[in-house]
């Protein structure tokens, strides 16, 4: 008897998931609570476990397909099972998004379609059989329902059997046109997919411009040389950017605009009294974004410690789900990397986000003398419709005076 598993009802507000992962093929004995599949929601990552012991009978879905709650994506064959059954829960993977995968689930062919059968391939298919020269009358289909794949059209290419009503002659002008130069194509999934969606839509949504000021990052560095002993002592890797974090909360509690966020259903701005700030932290599969909630509660120590936590768990894909979620403001930095000045995309709903860039000596004027200062840029991208330039502005130099000026406000309790 075979075992239904559905797509459960992941999370509030999740209507559908993105089949991003099989972690099973067709064939294989599986065992109850063996993770299926992995799942990507707007949500975050999830892995669907096994309902029963039992072998694998057919994938019903393909990799990077999106789905509806509710529909059946694999069936398990089991001794003596009942069949179709509730959809069992969804675990949390700990991944800002799993690694996607350029390999289908193997799933079994099903015969070649009876003559006049109307022929199952998505509009993508068909364009890519025709510039191939692939005839898809009689091919068989390895996608669900005997749907014809782009990897079906590919290997009957690659195997040289092209020939029939939609073949192009090999000196054609067709053919001419489309020299076989090397190219490697990869799913745009998992989280590189919700990435490319969510930037598209805060671009589209926001009035989005950029203010970048210079900072002296001086006596900041001097500070840190000074305490370094103390977090090394304490176990903790003191960076600039824990300072950038502690420092930036007195100014988003003097200007409360750039913590809110916009309703644009109820046309109301939502000012966030409280202080989750995302720390944008790049992993082998894109930008993720883990939040450090109440940071206004936390030492500059604290800080430190939880950059250090979040982003490690972020590049070992082990974040839980709510570390991803319910930032107010976000941080990015370029890094070792340094570079110049970038315009940091907004966050949305956020309506801002700072970036800070390379930090290095270069000559600067001071009482009237030039010397040498260790020097660098912060970018502050805004939305418009929320936050006009001169608050912006005011908020940037606000922060600015606070990370030129360390011992002005940093207290003892802060190195502990």
């Amino acid at each position: 008897m075979n075992y239904d598993v559905k797509l459960p009802d992941i999370g509030e507000g999740v209507a559908e998931g993105e089949i991003v992962r099989w972690l099973v093929k067709a064939g294989e004995a599986v065992k109850e609570e063996q993770p299926l599949v992995e799942v990507m929601t707007d949500k975050a990552s999830v892995e669907i476990p096994s309902p029963r012991t039992g072998t694998i009978d057919a994938l019903h879905v393909e990799e990077g397909a999106m789905v509806p709650v509710g529909t059946v994506i694999v069936s398990i064959a089991v001794a003596g099972g009942a069949g179709a059954t509730p959809a069992p829960a969804a675990h949390g993977t700990g991944h800002g998004a799993p690694s996607p995968v350029s390999a289908n689930a193997t799933v079994s062919a099903p015969a070649a379609p009876a003559a006049g059968a109307r022929v199952q391939a998505t509009p993508a298919v068909r364009a890519l059989a025709k510039q191939l020269g692939v005839a898809l009358e009689g091919l068989s289909g390895s996608g669900p329902q005997g749907a014809i794949t782009a990897d079906d059209v590919k290997r009957v290419a690659g195997s040289g059997a092209t020939t029939g009503a939609g073949a192009a002659n090999a000196n054609s002008p067709a053919a001419a046109a489309n020299p076989e130069e090397p190219e490697t194509r990869a799913p745009l999934r998992g989280l590189r997919r919700r990435i490319a969606e969510h930037m598209r839509k805060s671009l589209s949504t926001t009035a989005q411009f950029t203010f970048v000021a210079e900072c002296d990052f001086t006596p900041l560095i001097e500070h840190r040389e000074r305490a370094k002993a103390s977090a090394a002592a304490a176990g903790i890797k003191l960076t600039y950017l824990a300072y950038v974090f502690r420092a930036v909360i007195e100014p988003l509690q003097r200007f409360p605009l750039l913590n809110s966020s916009l309703d644009d259903a109820t046309h109301e701005i939502v000012l966030k009294r409280y202080y989750h700030l995302g720390l944008a932290t790049n992993t082998d599969d894109g930008l993720t974004v883990p939040i450090l909630h109440h940071a206004d509660r936390m030492t500059l120590f604290g800080i430190a410690r939880e950059i250090e936590r979040l982003s490690s768990a972020a590049r070992a894909h082990k974040l839980e789900v709510e570390e991803l979620h319910g930032g107010t403001f976000t941080i990015t930095s370029t890094g070792a990397k340094g570079g110049v000045l970038a315009t940091p995309i907004l966050h949305h709903p956020q309506v801002s986000i700072l970036g800070v860039h390379e930090v290095k000596p270069k000559p600067a004027v001071v009482d009237g003398a030039i010397v040498i200062r260790s020097l660098g840029n912060l970018s502050l991208s805004l939305d418009h419709r929320v936050v006009d330039g001169a608050v912006g502005t005011d908020f940037l130099y606000a922060l600015i005076e606070r990370l030129q000026n360390p011992d002005g406000w940093l207290t003892p309790g802060d190195l502990s």
